[in-house]
């Protein structure tokens, strides 16, 4: 876990509300995940012992990333729970950022959210798919035909749509999302 101070970062970042109003692309599908999530009395108890750990956090986005139209809400809505701020951050605008947090130390994958304690110090690191999320589109791409055919372009958009569509729309998801986050920050 880095020690470093990243308060400079948050500091750089939009809030929330000017996230939203940036957002030219997923915004209807991140707002119906924002204002549909629910949470239970078990998470609404950890997201209260969050509280004491983190303060603010920093999320590397982008509104194009169908994953962000997911993550972002229920992990805003968890920081709204935990009192905790969270400043977005466009993952092509920050690169020296992002490359700190590579997934597998090679791909800028989105989003990621940087938990932070008053100091600016990671206390905690999640993103950018739960699991299950993973799974499913790992599963989804063997449907799609070989790279180099014809329809291989057409193809995969569309299952990109599709996916998209699934994972903004399906309560059962965005609950393995909030289970994942939690496993995480019980870790």
């Amino acid at each position: 876990m880095a020690t470093v101070d990243q308060s400079a970062w948050f500091e750089k970042g939009m809030t929330f509300a000017q996230y939203l109003e940036s957002m030219k692309v997923n915004r209807d599908e991140l707002t119906r995940v924002y204002e549909q999530l629910e949470f239970t009395d078990e998470d609404r108890a950890l997201w209260q012992e969050l509280a004491a750990k983190s303060s603010k956090g920093i999320v590397l986005t982008a509104d194009w990333c169908g994953d962000a139209a997911l993550n972002v809400p229920v992990l805003q809505r968890i920081a709204e729970a935990a009192n905790l701020e969270w400043r977005y951050l466009i993952r092509d605008e920050n690169l020296e950022l992002m490359d700190q947090y590579l997934t597998n130390g090679t791909s800028r994958a989105i989003p990621i959210f940087i938990f932070l304690d008053e100091e600016g110090r990671e206390t905690a690191v999640w993103g950018p798919r739960a699991p299950e999320v993973q799974e499913m589109i790992t599963s989804l791409r063997t449907t799609l035909p070989a790279a180099d055919a014809p329809d291989f372009e057409e193809k995969q958009k569309q299952l990109y749509r599709s996916f998209k569509e699934t994972i903004t729309s399906d309560p059962t998801i965005w609950r393995a999302v909030i289970e994942s986050v939690k496993a995480k920050l019980k870790g």
